[in-house]
């Protein structure tokens, strides 16, 4: 398999190109129908009720798009060469629709992110168990916004529409896809951080597991970490994200491990695989605790404020702490739980 670079002046597209001959309808078919039960068993798995949230609605159109991808895969497949709306499609237009969702994919990660990052950042604070309806409504419009805004890049961009035209010049058995740079900058900035923060707190994340206790809390297996940090001088935010890493690796340390994994091994993987819901999960995870962590004082530990990740319970990062001083995080018997 051959791997070249496919940039706008931007760098924000990476096309990898395979040389070997490629049953495209089977295979597409296949990796979509895994994606999309994926996607979908992700989404029901969640407990309910969860906060909504801009990075909870776009995980949502992500399924929904799949999903149509998937349908319309399927009916060119099986009908194999028809005429619709004047226009025939042919097998190749399974190999076209796959590689415009791959690049609107790949250039979607940086604004999707940084929209989420600030949702986070305003609404952390906040005890309400559900937004507003205008709230809601700016979700929606921010979600369609950004697909609509992703789609016309991908068409109009020249830079794009040139790579189009090349890829359309492809043999049928072959089909070209391409990867986003910017989800390997994200990947590489997440693992980065990930590392440095567990290089710095390694010797109190390793004490605070060791001292882990497996209890039973209302009928509900939980884990108590007894340990208290022996420097009362040690600040708030830094006995706080500690906490948060621990939270954070107890539920998603299989995935920071693949990406790890993934960048060593130099490993290229579409922008239409590598964008999906529980990806996107493992990001609206890391971004809560960033938001968090920068906003610990302004945090309420008010119960119904908690339900915006469905996956960590962040509330036990704060209990016991008093979100003004350090005293009560010095107090003999200070626990953290974890469900």
């Amino acid at each position: 398999m051959a791997a070249r670079l496919c940039e706008n002046g931007s760098g924000q597209y990476h096309c990898t190109h395979t040389s070997q001959p490629l049953e495209i309808s089977y295979i597409l078919v296949l990796i979509m129908l895994g994606k999309v039960f994926l996607d979908f068993f992700m989404l029901q798995i969640k407990p309910k009720p969860v906060k909504a949230s801009f990075m909870g609605y776009f995980c949502i159109s992500v399924a929904v798009l799949d999903f149509t991808l998937l349908l319309s895969i399927c009916f060119i497949f099986c009908f194999e060469d028809f005429a619709l709306w004047g226009v025939r499609f042919t097998e190749y237009h399974i190999c076209l629709l796959t590689q415009i969702t791959s690049l609107t994919y790949g250039i979607l990660p940086c604004p999707v992110y940084l929209v989420a990052a600030l949702d986070y950042c305003t609404t952390v604070s906040q005890t309400s168990q559900f937004p507003n309806r205008a709230r809601k409504l700016l979700y929606v419009f921010a979600v369609v916004v950004i697909w609509i805004s992703g789609f016309f890049c991908t068409l109009e961009v020249p830079a794009v529409s040139a790579e189009l035209e090349m890829q359309n010049g492809a043999s049928p058995s072959q089909c070209p896809l391409s990867g986003s740079l910017q989800s390997y900058w994200v990947s590489c900035a997440m693992v980065l951080l990930l590392a440095t923060a567990l290089l710095v707190h390694w010797k109190e994340v390793t004490t605070m597991l060791l001292s882990a206790r497996l209890l039973s809390f209302s009928s509900q297996p939980v884990l108590m970490f007894p340990y208290v940090p022996n420097n009362s001088n040690t600040s708030f935010k830094w006995q706080l994200l500690s906490r948060l890493l621990l939270c954070f690796l107890g539920t998603w340390a299989p995935f920071v491990v693949l990406q790890a994994a993934v960048l060593l091994l130099g490993v290229q993987v579409p922008a239409y695989v590598e964008m999906n819901v529980p990806w996107l999960y493992f990001i609206n995870s890391f971004l809560l605790a960033a938001a968090y962590w920068c906003r610990c004082h302004a945090v309420e530990l008010a119960e119904e404020g908690w339900c915006t990740d469905p996956f960590v319970s962040w509330k036990f990062c704060f209990m016991p702490f008093n979100n003004e001083s350090t005293e009560a995080a010095d107090k003999p018997g200070a626990v953290i739980v974890i469900c």
